[in-house]
């Protein structure tokens, strides 16, 4: 559906950005053929992360290293693979896969139409604690937990909660008229996409409607707080760091 002239949901502010598919601009990522790539967040924007949404032909692929940074990697739609230790994993809509720094990186698409969402993040070492190994999955492997006993309101943790890991990536879903119990304000900055279904954002002290597809970046410290709307659950992918010491 086109928006009026002049107008957008698209908000950038010095605390969080929200950003729409209808604003999304593409850019010319290195590595990547027969692919168009979208950076939905990034450090310009004031993160000290970036996500990055690439839309892969039937023959499209993405080579290249994460050098000092580590990559989880989720399959929106469509198929395709991933070269892990020099093991293939097939991936389906769903499907995950974690690289860490210093990998060498290979995705194909088997279909045209295929999307994947690229969290990075540059690892900061724990002393005394080795790096993670890469991993593969699907989010219907992850339970859905009931967060502070709501059963409405349940969520998936996809990577291990491991002092290993300084990142994690979780799906939250929302029955609808479910929330966020209280208004979060907190160290760990955000990065979230809606997967499905839609709802009500509190942003800083702004308040969004947001749908499927829409990109939000929240810093540390910026109040939130969701409520789902509609007929039908919301669920979205977020990220946030953990596990390292604030200094």
């Amino acid at each position: 559906m086109s928006e009026p002239f002049g107008f957008t949901r698209n908000v950038v502010k010095e605390r969080y950005a929200l950003l729409t598919p209808s604003g999304f601009v593409p850019s010319a990522l290195p590595g990547w053929e027969k692919a168009v790539g979208n950076v939905l967040i990034a450090p310009a924007m004031g993160a000290n992360f970036s996500r990055l949404l690439i839309a892969l032909e039937s023959d499209g692929q993405g080579r290249g290293n994460t050098g000092a940074n580590q990559y989880f990697v989720y399959l929106l739609d469509g198929a395709a693979s991933i070269m892990l230790d020099e093991k293939k994993h097939r991936l389906e809509a769903g499907s995950y896969a974690y690289l860490p720094s210093g990998k060498d990186v290979h995705i194909r698409s088997g279909r045209a139409g295929t999307r994947v969402l690229i969290f990075q993040k540059q690892y900061q070492p724990l002393p005394g604690v080795a790096k993670p190994a890469p991993i593969a999955g699907h989010e219907r492997e992850a339970k859905g937990q009931p967060f502070l006993g709501n059963e409405d309101a349940r969520l998936q943790v996809l990577l291990p909660d491991q002092p290993a890991f300084d990142m994690a990536v979780n799906i939250f879903t929302y029955q609808p008229g479910a929330t966020l119990p209280f208004v979060e304000t907190h160290i760990m900055e955000h990065g979230l996409m809606m997967l499905r279904g839609q709802g009500i954002y509190r942003l800083d002290a702004d308040w969004h409607p947001v749908q499927t597809g829409d990109v939000i970046w929240m810093a540390p410290y910026c109040p939130q707080w969701f409520v789902a709307m509609g007929k039908t659950p919301a669920s979205y992918i977020y990220y946030k760091d953990v596990n390292r010491d604030p200094m």
